[in-house]
């Protein structure tokens, strides 16, 4: 069984047990979230499509840990002009866990 969910403005594969990465998240290590944003409920045989989305449908995720990606170095350049910046970036992330899948 699986579940095609919305948060945050992006769209994520949610299995039971499985890991996933999302936009950071000010929510303590260990809180359990309900998203019932779900967009497509898979179970084998049936699936079932939202209208944007399913009713009674949630996902329970819960909270893991926080960190920052690796940097990722933007170089910009305009040539004959003297022109160059180079700027570094660190997304930070939170990772979530599904623990269940319901449906109504």
């Amino acid at each position: 069984m699986y579940a095609l969910v919305e948060y945050k403005g992006k769209q994520y594969k949610a299995e039971k047990d499985a890991l996933i990465q999302v936009d950071k998240i000010d929510i303590e290590k260990g809180q359990t979230i309900d998203i019932d944003t779900v967009v497509l409920v898979s179970d084998g045989d049936k699936v079932s499509v939202g209208a944007p989305y399913v009713k009674g449908a949630v996902v329970k995720v819960v909270v893991e840990d926080s960190f920052k990606d690796d940097k990722i170095i933007v170089y910009k350049y305009k040539s004959k002009k003297d022109y160059h910046r180079t700027i570094g970036h660190r997304q930070q992330y939170t990772n979530i866990r599904v623990s269940d899948i319901v449906v109504a």
